[in-house]
C-alpha cells in the first residue's frame, strides 16, 4: 500500500486529493495545524475511528515553521509521495502579511524539501506553484514563460518554485513543480472571489442578502475544477522523469464573466446588487492570467472537462443546497409568506 503525505489537507485541494488518494488505495497522512476550533470541515467525511484498524486516513499535528517536527514525521511515516499544498494562499491578505506569507509559502517549502533530505525520505514530492507567480508577464503563459509576480505570494511562491527545482538538480530528488491556474470548486474559502460571487448569488436568490462588494471585474483569469486538478498533481508524480507542469483550460473570461454565469444560474442580473469596493483592489494588480495546458496533456494525459461556465453553475448549485441544509430558504419563505 503506497503511503502519502499532504500538507494543506484542510484546505480545498488537500480535501478533494485525500479523496482521490483514498480511492486508489493510498494510506493517506495529513498535516493540520493545532486549533481550539475544529478546523477540519472538508475532511470530516473521510474521518475514521482511530481505533479502527483498517483506517488509511490519519492526522497529524504540525506547521511548516516548524523543521524539526517535519523530519519526525517523515522518519516515522515514511512516504512514497509528498504534497505540499500548505500555504497562506490569499494573494490580497498577502499584501497585508508579506513576512508571514514568506516564511509559509516561501520558506515552508525549503523546510520540507531539507526535511526530506536529511531524514533521507525515499519518496516523490509535488509543489503547489502557481500562475500568480507569472503577474505581469503576458498570456497565454506556459512553462517557457518568464515569471513577473506581483504580489507577496506570487513571490514567495516564486521561491518556492526555484528552491524545488534546485533540491531535483543539486540532490537528484523527484520533485515536481504543478504551476496551476485559479481552480475552485464548492469547497473554495468564503474569502475568494469566486466564492463570494456564488454564495452571495444563493444568498441573494433567497432573499438573505442584498448587496455584493467586490473590487476590480476586469481581471482575466482561466478558472478550472479543483477535483480535475489534484488528479494532475498527482499524474505528475507518476510520470517517469520529475518535470513541471502548467495545469489550466486555456480559456480567459474576466471577474464580470463569473459574476454574470453566478447570477444567471438563479435568474437575476449582478448589475442590480453588486458594489464597488476599492478595499478589494490590490495595490499591484495582475490584468490577465490564461495558461497554456500542451505539455501536461501530452505527457500526463490530463484534459479539464469543466470550463468556467459550467463551473460557476456548479458552485451556485451547492451553496443553495447549503443554504436548504441550514434551513435557511425554508426560514426565509416563512418570514416572506
Amino acid at each position: 500500500m503506497k503511503r502519502a503525505l499532504i500538507t494543506g489537507i484542510t484546505g480545498q485541494d488537500g480535501s478533494y486529493l485525500a479523496e482521490l488518494l483514498l480511492e486508489k488505495g493510498y494510506e493517506v497522512h495529513g498535516l493540520i495545524r493545532r486549533s481550539s476550533s475544529f478546523n477540519t470541515a472538508r475532511i470530516d467525511h473521510l474521518y475514521q475511528e482511530p481505533q479502527d484498524p483498517q483506517r488509511r486516513l490519519k492526522l497529524h499535528f504540525g506547521d511548516l515553521t516548524d523543521g524539526s517536527r517535519l523530519v519526525a514525521l517523515l522518519e516515522e511515516i515514511q512516504p512514497n509521495e509528498v504534497y505540499n499544498l500548505a500555504a497562506q494562499s490569499h494573494v490580497r491578505v498577502s499584501f497585508d502579511e508579506p513576512e508571514f506569507t514568506g516564511q509559509t509559502t516561501g520558506l515552508g517549502t525549503t523546510r520540507l524539501l531539507e526535511a526530506i533530505r536529511s531524514s533521507g525520505a525515499k519518496c516523490r514530492f509535488y509543489q503547489a506553484s502557481s500562475s500568480e507567480m507569472f503577474g505581469a508577464a503576458p498570456p497565454p503563459q506556459n512553462e517557457n514563460t518568464a515569471f513577473y509576480p506581483r504580489s507577496p505570494y506570487g513571490v514567495a511562491k516564486v521561491y518556492s518554485y526555484w528552491i524545488t527545482r534546485n533540491y531535483r538538480e543539486a540532490y537528484g530528488m523527484f520533485a515536481c513543480n504543478g504551476i496551476l491556474f485559479n481552480h475552485e470548486s464548492p469547497r473554495r474559502g468564503a474569502t475568494f472571489v469566486t466564492k463570494k460571487i456564488t454564495r452571495a448569488a444563493a444568498r441573494i436568490s433567497a432573499g438573505l442578502q442584498s448587496e455584493l462588494y467586490l473590487g476590480n471585474l476586469d481581471a482575466v483569469r482561466d478558472w478550472g475544477y479543483a477535483p480535475e486538478y489534484v488528479e494532475a498533481m498527482w499524474r505528475m508524480l507518476q510520470h517517469d522523469v520529475p518535470q513541471d507542469y502548467v495545469i489550466a483550460t486555456n480559456t480567459a473570461y474576466t471577474v464580470r464573466d463569473f459574476l454574470d454565469f453566478s447570477f444567471r444560474a438563479v435568474g437575476l442580473d449582478w448589475q442590480k446588487y453588486v458594489k464597488f469596493d476599492d478595499r478589494y483592489l490590490r495595490p499591484t494588480e495582475v490584468d490577465a492570467l490564461i495558461g497554456d495546458p500542451s505539455k501536461a496533456q501530452e505527457d500526463l494525459k490530463w484534459v479539464p472537462n469543466v470550463l468556467t461556465p459550467r463551473l460557476a453553475k456548479i458552485m451556485v448549485e451547492a451553496d443553495l443546497e447549503a443554504l436548504k441544509s441550514e434551513g435557511s430558504l425554508y426560514i426565509d419563505s416563512v418570514q416572506t409568506n
